[in-house]
C-alpha cells in the first residue's frame, strides 16, 4: 500500500502547454491549512492579502463553505474520496483504512476522463490506496508536465498557515498584536495576541504564494481556460478552532472563477465580485469537479454537485464531525444552516479540552489552561477545560463565536429538534460506523473496508447503536434500570454505550462486573472505567485497563481507548504510574504517523499534577 505516487519530472523542461484545442475546462485548486475566512475580501481589516482580494472581486465568494472535518487528515479524505469519512471508518485523526470495493479516489475518475492531474504536494489521507491515483503528487507537481492540448486539474497547496507555523519561533511580527480581534473564548494575554497576529502574518505570506501560482497561470496564457477554486481544508489552527467541529473550526473561505470560455458552467448569478449563501461542504467538492468536467458522479459519492450541469438543488444543512484527535478519543456530530449550529457531544463526560501533546505546542493553549487552573478566566474562557453539555445550539448572527448555548432556550425548541433529527437522519443514512469504537469497527470488518461491514446490517445495526449512543448521552437521564437491560444485549456496540450511560450516572450496579469479561474488548474496557470510576477500591478495574494499554499485545486502536479511560481516572491511577510508565510507547506495526499517540498518553498519565 501507498499513499504518494511519483514520476519523473523531466517533462518540466518543455515549453508552457495552452489549451486552444481542448474541450474540457482546465481546473486549478490553490488551497491553505487552518485558515478561517481572515481575508480582506470577507470584510477581515485587519488581514493582508491583495493577491487573494484580488481574485475574490472577479470570482464568486461562498459565504457558507464548510469543512467537514476541523482537522486535515480526515478534511483531506473527505475530498478525496467524496464521502463522509464516518461512513468509511476514516474520521479520526491519522487513522487507515481503505475504500470498498469498486469506489475509487476522485483523481482516477478524471484521469479516465484525460485530465493531467497533479498534486503540489500534501496527501496525508486517512485512507490507503494502490495504483496510481495522481499523475504526479510532489512538490514539483505541475500543469506544465502534461501533453500539448491535455487539460489539467492541480492543485497548489499552501502550509505556511499551518497551526505549527503560528508558534514558530523566532518570527518577525507584521501585523500589531494590539490589531487583533479575540473570540470570546480566547484570554486576553500577551500570548495569545502574538498567536493571533502571527497567524495574520502567515496569511499574507500565503496569499503572495498564491499570487505567484496565478502569475504563472497568466503567463502560460491559460487565465481563460482554467477555472480556480481557492479554499482552506478547514478552520483557524487556533485552539478551539482546529480539532472542533463550531463554525469556528469548520467556516472556511471559497472562491471559484470562471473565465468567459467556462461562464455557461457557473451558476445563476455569477458575475465579478458575486457572493452567495448557498451552503457547500467538502464532500460536495468530487461531485462538482466531475460536472465541470462531464463525468457522471459514482453512485457511492455522498455529496452535491454545486457547479455546472449536474448541479442540484441546495441542501438544507452542511455537516461536521470530530472523532480521535491524535491520542484523544472523542465523538461530536454538528449541523449547519444558514443561521444556526448544533452540536451534539456523544461523550459529554470528557472535557473539551483533553490534552493533546501537539496542541499543548501553541503557547495560547498551554496559558489558557494555565488562567483555568489559576481561576482567572471568565464563564466563556472556563467553557473549555471543563465537561461538555450533551446538546449545544448557537444563533451565528448574534454570537458569531458560538459562546450562548441555546440548547435549553424554550424559545429554539423548534430550532433545536430539526438540527437534531437532521443529524440523526444523516448518522442513520451514511451509516456512521464512528458510533462504534474504533477498535471494534476494525475488529468487526477483519480487514475489509469498514464501509463495506457498516453497509452489511447483519454486521452492523446502525440505527440500533446510534439509538443507544444518543440515549446513553442525552441530557436527560435514563434511569440506571434502563443501562442495565442493554447490558445483556446482543450487539456489542449497544453494551458499550450501555456502560458508557452507567459511567455518565456514577453507577456502578453488580451486572457491570459481568462486562469485564464480555466478548468484545472496548464494551470490557468501558465496564472498567465505569466501576473504577464508581469504586473507592478499583484494583481490578485498572489492572484489566493497564493490561489492554500494551498496544504490543492488544494493538494501538485497544491501547489508547484503555489509557484513555486510565487517564480520565485521574488520581486512582497515581499507585499504578511506574507500571503504567513502563507500557510500550509505540506499536511496531503501527504506521509512523499514528505510532506516537500512546507514548503521549503515558507520558501523560504518569507525569501530569495531581487533580488533573
Amino acid at each position: 500500500m501507498k499513499r504518494r505516487t511519483f514520476f519523473g519530472t523531466a517533462a518540466a523542461a518543455l515549453a508552457p502547454v495552452t489549451a486552444q484545442t481542448q474541450t474540457k475546462p482546465n481546473i486549478l485548486w490553490i488551497t491553505c491549512e487552518d485558515m478561517s475566512p481572515n481575508l480582506g475580501c470577507y470584510g477581515d481589516k485587519y488581514a493582508t492579502s491583495p493577491n487573494i482580494d484580488k481574485l475574490a472581486a472577479k470570482s464568486l465568494r461562498y459565504r457558507n463553505a464548510w469543512s467537514n472535518f476541523p482537522v486535515c487528515a480526515p478534511a483531506r479524505t473527505t475530498l478525496i474520496s467524496g464521502m463522509y469519512p464516518p461512513s468509511t471508518g476514516a474520521e479520526h485523526m491519522r487513522s487507515f483504512t481503505h475504500l470498498d470495493a469498486g469506489q475509487r479516489m476522485y483523481p482516477c475518475y478524471l484521469r479516465d476522463a484525460g485530465y493531467y492531474c497533479t498534486n503540489n504536494s500534501k496527501e496525508d489521507y486517512n485512507l490507503d490506496y494502490t495504483g496510481t491515483v495522481w499523475d504526479e503528487s510532489s512538490n514539483k507537481a505541475h500543469w506544465r508536465n502534461r501533453k500539448a492540448g491535455q487539460p489539467f486539474f492541480a492543485v497548489f497547496n499552501f502550509i505556511v498557515t499551518h497551526e505549527s507555523q503560528i508558534r514558530r519561533r523566532p518570527h518577525q511580527a507584521v501585523h500589531d498584536p494590539a490589531g487583533v480581534r479575540l473570540p470570546a473564548y480566547h484570554p486576553d494575554t500577551p500570548e495569545v495576541r502574538k498567536d493571533w497576529a502571527q497567524y495574520y502574518d502567515n496569511i499574507t505570506t500565503m496569499d503572495q504564494m498564491a499570487g505567484r501560482v496565478l502569475a504563472e497561470l497568466e503567463a502560460d496564457g491559460l487565465t481563460q481556460d482554467t477555472i480556480v477554486f481557492f479554499y482552506s481544508d478547514h478552520g483557524s489552527g487556533m485552539p478551539r478552532s482546529k480539532r472542533w467541529p463550531y463554525n469556528s473550526g469548520l467556516h472556511v473561505p471559497m472562491l471559484v472563477h470562471f473565465p468567459g470560455k467556462w461562464k455557461h458552467l457557473a451558476p445563476s448569478g455569477y458575475g465579478p465580485g458575486a457572493t452567495t449563501d448557498r451552503l457547500v461542504s467538502f464532500v460536495d467538492l468530487a461531485p462538482t469537479l466531475f460536472s465541470l468536467a462531464g463525468i457522471a458522479k459514482p453512485a457511492h459519492m455522498q455529496g452535491y454537485a454545486f457547479l455546472g450541469p449536474q448541479a442540484a438543488p441546495e441542501q438544507p444543512y452542511v455537516y461536521g464531525f470530530r472523532g480521535r484527535m491524535d491520542e484523544r478519543y472523542d465523538l461530536v456530530r454538528s449541523v449547519r444552516d444558514k443561521r444556526y449550529v448544533y452540536v451534539r457531544n456523544f461523550m459529554p463526560h470528557r472535557i473539551y479540552g483533553q490534552f493533546i501533546a501537539y496542541m499543548f505546542e501553541t503557547p495560547t493553549t498551554t496559558k489558557w489552561h494555565e488562567l483555568y487552573l489559576q481561576g482567572k478566566l471568565n464563564e466563556a474562557q472556563r467553557k473549555f477545560w471543563e465537561p461538555k453539555p450533551a446538546e449545544e445550539l448557537y444563533d451565528l448572527q448574534t454570537d458569531p463565536d458560538e459562546v450562548k448555548n441555546l440548547a435549553s432556550s424554550p424559545a429554539h425548541r423548534q430550532i433545536l429538534e430539526r438540527m437534531r433529527k437532521a443529524q440523526l437522519d444523516l448518522a442513520i443514512s451514511i451509516r456512521d460506523v464512528g458510533f462504534l469504537p474504533e477498535t471494534e469497527f476494525h475488529a468487526r470488518s477483519k480487514g475489509k473496508a469498514p464501509y463495506a461491514m457498516g453497509h452489511d446490517p447483519a454486521q452492523y445495526n446502525a440505527e440500533r447503536v446510534i439509538r443507544a449512543a444518543s440515549k446513553a448521552t442525552q441530557t436527560a437521564r435514563p434511569k440506571n434500570a434502563e443501562f442495565v437491560k442493554d447490558l445483556a444485549d446482543p450487539d456489542s456496540g449497544v453494551r458499550y454505550w450501555a456502560a458508557v450511560g452507567l459511567l455518565i450516572n456514577k453507577s456502578n450496579p453488580p451486572e457491570l462486573k459481568k462486562l469485564l469479561e464480555d466478548p468484545a474488548i472496548c464494551v470490557r474496557i468501558a465496564a472498567a472505567e465505569a466501576i473504577a470510576a464508581a469504586e473507592s477500591d478499583p484494583k481490578a478495574a485498572i489492572e484489566l485497563l493497564i493490561e489492554y494499554s500494551d498496544q504490543v499485545k492488544h494493538g494501538a486502536y485497544t491501547a489508547l481507548l484503555a489509557l484513555n479511560s486510565l487517564d480520565n481516572l485521574g488520581d486512582k491511577t497515581r499507585p499504578y504510574s511506574s507500571r503504567i510508565g513502563k507500557l510500550p510507547p509505540k506499536d511496531p506495526k503501527a504506521d509512523a504517523r499514528f505510532a506516537g499517540n500512546a507514548g503521549n498518553l503515558i507520558r501523560r498519565i504518569v507525569t501530569k499534577p495531581p487533580g488533573q
